[in-house]
């Protein structure tokens, strides 16, 4: 498969960037839809401000793979296999060869020894209920240092020196791979579970929810993570990320029997009076209270967070 790829050595945020390329690929009018069968991606030295699923900070200095991509996708919302499972099976494949033992931490983590590998933020672009691409965001530490309670492929491959293909140039091929792995297998939606249940990260003495521990029993189709504990199954969904795209573009999502995490609590009551200034994020709000988290103020921190949601 053939990818068009963009490099750039340091950007706030590799999803904004191909968000940025999807809508001006369609604003020069030449499809009605920007990936009629194209395959992006956009690929950052080092981030300023990463995220991860709802809108955490994502550590990304040199020496990682910080990558977002959006490639066709097969099948309806319903029929089709789960977009996050897809891409966390493809991934695992790909470091297996390296001579990695992954897990599958549900929903969007890929373990090593118990540490966290890589990240994934995937997401369904629909109009109506047709899918018209996939994107997703992979954020993976190479030979970049990593907090506590993460690990590299340079640490997990050889401890006590670089390993050449712990590389950021060598793991993007790795990535992609398994980018087309996924969208091979879209409408395989049983082969996919398998695959992932068989790496499921399954953590003792039980998955913690609600404060208590529930046996994990393994995954549906759709992604969703079946528990048990004294003869009551649930199954939990992944939240659907927050992101926007081209005009008519939505993130998919599916009802759900139970929620991992409770809902993001209501805005902070800011009072009058308003700014008028613009948001730096690409979608504005219109008047923004003083002081709002989205504009940088002298003393303050990165990264600036909208209460809005967006740039998330």
């Amino acid at each position: 498969m053939t990818w068009q790829l963009r490099r750039l050595s340091v950007c706030a945020s590799t999803e904004r960037e191909l968000d940025r390329w999807l809508v001006e690929r369609q604003s020069r009018g030449l499809v009605a839809d920007p990936l009629p069968m194209a395959r992006l991606a956009v690929q950052a030295r080092r981030q300023r401000f990463g995220h991860g699923q709802q809108g955490r900070v994502w550590i990304s200095p040199p020496g990682g793979l910080w990558l977002s991509a959006a490639f066709p996708w097969t099948g309806g919302v319903a029929g089709s296999a789960s977009l996050g499972l897809a891409v966390a099976v493809g991934l695992a494949q790909q470091l297996e060869a390296l001579g990695l033992e992954v897990q599958l931490k549900w929903p969007n983590d890929l373990l090593v020894h118990g540490r966290k590998l890589a990240g994934l933020l995937p997401r369904l672009r629909l109009r109506g209920s047709r899918i018209r691409w996939a994107q997703v965001g992979v954020g993976l530490n190479g030979c970049n240092r990593v907090p506590p309670g993460a690990i590299s492929v340079a640490e997990a491959l050889a401890p006590a020196r670089a390993h050449p293909q712990a590389r950021p140039e060598r793991l993007r091929g790795r990535v992609l791979a398994a980018l087309d792995w996924a969208s091979a297998h879209a409408d395989q939606s049983e082969l996919v579970r398998a695959a992932a249940e068989a790496r499921l990260w399954r953590p003792e003495p039980g998955w913690l929810h609600a404060g208590e521990a529930w046996e994990v029993l393994g995954l549906h189709t759709d992604g969703r993570l079946r528990l048990a504990r004294g003869g009551l199954e649930i199954a939990l969904q992944r939240l659907p990320c927050l992101g926007w795209g081209s005009p008519g573009a939505r993130t998919s999502s599916r009802p759900s029997l139970a929620v991992l995490h409770p809902p993001r609590p209501p805005p902070a009551p800011w009072s009058p009076p308003y700014s008028r200034r613009r948001c730096p994020w690409p979608n504005r709000c219109g008047p923004i209270p003083l002081p709002c988290p989205a504009v940088p103020r002298p003393g303050s921190t990165p990264p600036w967070m909208p209460w809005c949601g967006m740039g998330w």
